[in-house]
C-alpha cells in the first residue's frame, strides 16, 4: 500500500458511482425507488451456478488473490510444464476406433498429416482387434505422437501386445515415448461400462513403472460422471476421490507414491462455459496438487490433463450450432492449461451418416477447430493467459474449494467405490442432473436450435436417432418433443399446427407472437399468423386455419379489453383449446368462463405445457 495511503479507503476508484449506476437501472427496470436496493444493489445481479457458487456481474481489486506460482511449481495452478513448445500448444488429440486395422493406420498416418498430434486408439471390443495391434500402429513415431489405448476389458491383452511393439521400437530417448493405457475400472463401473477390474489395473500399473517409457495406466475420468449430469464440482471430486482409490490400491501392493502419483492421468469435459471450463483445469491440477502434498511427493503432483469436449451438450437437433459449442469448448480447455484435446465431431449425437455427411468430413471439423485455435488464434502461445484475471482466479479458488468439499463427502461415505456402491455418487448427480433438466424445460437455460429458435424446417430424424440418448444431454427432452411430432409430420404428412391471433397494432403483440412461434416449435408444432385482424375477423381466421389450437398474442392491456370476446369467437369457430401468451393476472377481471384455457409464459415448464399440446393434438 502506498505511504500515506487511506487503509479504509475504497480500492477501486468510481465503484460507489458504478454502484449507483446500477440501483437506477434497476430502479428504472422495476419501477421501484433506487433505495430499496440498500447498500449492495449489485447483488441482484449475482449468478449461480450448479455448484451454488456465485458468480458477480463485475470483478475489481476487491477479488484480487495472491499471485499463483508460474507454469511448472507446485500447486501446478498455472500448468504443469514451463517449457512448453509453443508452436505446439495442447496436443491435438483424435480418437480413431474402426476395426479393419489396415483401414485405421491410413486415417491416423493421415491425421496425423493434417494436424493430429495425438492418437487415441480403441482396441479390442471398442475398436481394432488386439492381434492386429501392429498394424494399426506400423509408421507411428511414438516419441512425436503421445498414444492412448482405450481397450475395456481387452486392457491387459492389448497392453502386452503394446509392449511388445514397443520393445522391437527404436528410440533414443526412450522417455519421450509417452502412453496411456486407458484403464479406468471405478469410472467404468459408475457409467456401467466394461473395463479391466482394480486387481488387473494394478499388475498393469506396476509393470508400467518398470518400463523405460513414460507410460501411464490408468485413466480417471471425470466425463463418466459428467455425461450422467454432473455439475462442475461434482465431476472434480468425484475424479479426485477415484485418483485417491487408485492411489491406495497401488501403494497397498508395494508401489511408492511417487511412482503411483505418475500412473494417473485425468480426463474432463470441456463445455461452451468457456470460463467454467478455464477455471475446471485450473482448479483441478490445484487439488490434486494438494493430494500429493498430503501424501509427501508434492513434485508429483503434476498429473496430465487430458480434456474431451462435452457429449450433453451437443443436440441431435440443428447440429450444426455443435461446432460452435466445441469452439468454446476447445478455447476454455486450452486457456486452462489441457495437455491434450479432444474434440467430438459435431454430429457426434447422431448416428453415422445421419447428416449425409461423410465422417472424415465431421472428423475434419473437430480436428480444424482446435487448430484455428492453436496455428491462427496462437492461444498456444501464451501459458495460463487468464492468470491474473479477477473472475478466473476467484472462480478457479471457488471451485476448488466446492470440489474438495463434494470430494470429502464421498470420503466420509468410505470413498468413491463405498459411494458408487451405496448410489451417493448417483444421488448427488441425479439431484443435479434434475436441477438442470428443469432449467432448460423452464428455458431459463438455453440450448439454441432446441429450446430457443428451433428449426422446424429440418429432415425429421431416422428411427435409430430417436433411441434414447446414454448421456444426459441437456436438450433431449425437447428433441424428444420434436420426435413425436416427426412421427406426425409421418403419419399424416403434416406437422401439429395451432394458429396464432395477434390482438391490436403490431407494435403491441410483434413481441409476443415472436415469443409464442418459438415455444411452440421448440415442441414440433407448427404455427400460422393470419396476421393483424379485426376483433369481428378472429373467427373466420380461425376457421381458415383448421387449427385446433389458437393462441392469443397482444398487451396485458388489450386481453383485459379483448380477450374474452376473442376466445368466444374461437370457440365459436370450432378451437377446443384457448390459450394466451401472457400471465392469467392479465385476464384476472374476465369471468372464469371467458377466461382461455391455458398461458404461456417465459418461465413456464415448457415441456410439460407443450407435451400436453401435443396430446390433444394427436401427436
Amino acid at each position: 500500500m502506498p505511504n500515506g495511503s487511506d487503509p479504509g479507503a475504497e480500492p477501486v476508484p468510481g465503484y460507489a458511482e458504478w454502484r449507483k449506476g446500477v440501483a437506477g437501472v434497476l430502479a428504472k427496470a422495476r419501477k421501484v425507488d433506487a433505495a430499496e436496493f440498500g447498500d449492495e444493489p449489485e447483488r441482484l445481479l449475482d449468478v449461480s451456478t450448479y455448484d451454488g457458487l456465485t458468480v458477480a456481474p463485475l470483478y475489481t481489486r476487491r477479488d484480487e488473490l495472491p499471485e499463483a506460482p508460474l507454469p511448472g511449481e507446485f500447486p501446478f495452478v498455472r500448468g504443469g510444464d514451463p517449457t512448453r513448445d509453443v508452436h505446439r500448444g495442447w496436443y491435438v488429440t483424435a480418437r480413431f476406433d474402426g476395426s479393419d486395422a489396415a483401414a485405421v493406420n491410413e486415417e491416423i498416418l493421415g491425421g496425423l498429416d493434417n494436424g493430429v498430434s495425438s492418437v487415441w486408439l480403441g482396441v479390442g471390443e471398442r475398436g481394432v482387434p488386439v492381434a492386429d495391434l501392429p498394424r494399426a500402429l506400423r509408421g507411428l513415431l511414438f516419441e512425436l505422437a503421445p498414444l492412448a489405448l482405450d481397450a475395456g476389458a481387452d486392457a491387459s491383452a492389448a497392453t502386452a501386445q503394446l509392449f511388445s511393439i514397443l520393445d522391437g521400437y527404436e528410440a533414443t530417448e526412450r522417455g519421450d515415448i509417452q502412453v496411456s493405457l486407458g484403464i479406468s475400472p471405478l469410472t467404468s463401473q459408475f457409467n456401467g461400462t466394461t473395463h479391466a477390474d482394480l486387481d488387473t489395473a494394478v499388475t498393469l500399473a506396476q509393470q508400467a513403472v518398470a518400463r523405460p517409457e513414460t507410460i501411464r495406466a490408468l485413466t480417471v475420468c471425470g466425463v463418466a460422471v459428467h455425461n450422467a449430469g454432473a455439475s462442475d464440482a461434482q465431476e472434480l471430486g468425484a475424479a479426485i476421490a477415484a485418483g485417491l482409490e487408485y492411489l491406495r490400491a497401488l501403494t497397498a501392493a508395494g508401489v511408492p507414491v511417487s511412482d503411483a502419483l505418475g500412473q494417473l492421468v485425468f480426463r474432463f469435459a470441456a463445455t461452451d462455459d468457456q470460463f467454467g471450463t478455464i477455471a475446471k483445469f485450473r482448479a483441478a491440477r490445484r487439488l490434486w496438487a494438494r493430494v500429493a502434498h498430503e501424501l509427501g511427493a508434492p513434485g508429483a503432483g503434476n498429473a496430465p490433463q487430458w480434456a474431451v469436449t462435452s457429449a450433453p451438450m451437443m443436440s441431435q437437433r440443428d447440429p450444426w450450432v455443435n461446432m460452435l459449442r466445441t469452439t468454446l469448448a476447445a478455447f476454455g480447455a486450452g486457456v486452462g492449461g489441457a495437455d491434450l484435446v479432444t474434440v467430438l465431431p459435431f454430429d457426434s449425437a447422431l448416428p453415422a451418416g445421419e447428416l449425409d455427411v461423410s465422417r472424415a468430413f465431421s472428423q475434419r471439423m473437430a480436428r480444424n477447430t482446435q487448430l484455428l485455435l492453436l496455428e491462427e488464434s496462437h492461444l498456444g502461445h501464451v501459458q495460463d493467459p487468464g492468470a491474473g484475471s479477477w473472475y478466473v482466479e476467484s472462480a478457479t479458488d471457488a471451485l476448488a474449494a466446492k470440489a474438495w468439499e463434494f470430494m470429502q463427502e464421498l470420503e466420509a461415505a468410505g470413498g468413491f467405490r463405498a459411494a458408487l456402491d451405496s448410489g451417493l455418487l448417483a444421488e448427488r448427480v441425479g439431484e443435479t442432473r434434475a436441477w438442470r433438466d428443469r432449467d432448460v424445460a423452464h428455458r431459463k437455460t438455453s440450448v439454441t436450435g432446441v429450446n430457443e429458435f428451433p428449426n422446424l424446417a429440418e429432415t425429421p430424424l431416422s428411427e435409430a436417432a430417436r433411441e434414447p440418448a446414454t448421456v444426459a444431454r441437456y436438450g433431449a427432452a425437447f428433441e424428444a418433443l420434436r420426435n413425436r411430432s416427426d412421427a406426425y409430420l409421418a403419419a399424416h404428412g403434416r406437422r401439429p399446427k395451432a394458429v396464432l391471433i395477434p390482438l391490436g397494432p403490431v407494435a403491441e403483440h410483434n413481441v409476443r407472437v415472436t415469443f409464442t412461434a418459438n415455444v411452440l416449435a421448440s415442441g414440433g408444432i407448427e404455427t400460422t399468423n393470419p396476421g393483424v385482424l379485426e376483433l369481428s375477423g378472429i373467427g373466420a381466421a380461425a376457421t381458415e386455419s383448421g387449427a385446433s389450437v389458437a393462441v392469443l398474442c397482444g398487451s396485458d392491456g388489450r386481453y383485459a379489453t379483448e380477450a374474452a370476446a376473442a376466445a368466444e369467437q374461437l370457440r365459436g369457430a370450432g378451437v377446443t383449446t384457448v390459450l394466451l401468451a401472457g400471465p392469467e393476472k392479465a385476464v384476472a377481471e374476465v369471468p372464469d368462463a371467458q377466461r382461455p384455457d391455458g398461458y404461456l409464459t417465459a418461465r413456464m415448464d415448457a415441456v410439460a405445457a407443450l407435451s400436453g399440446l401435443l396430446e390433444k393434438l394427436g401427436a
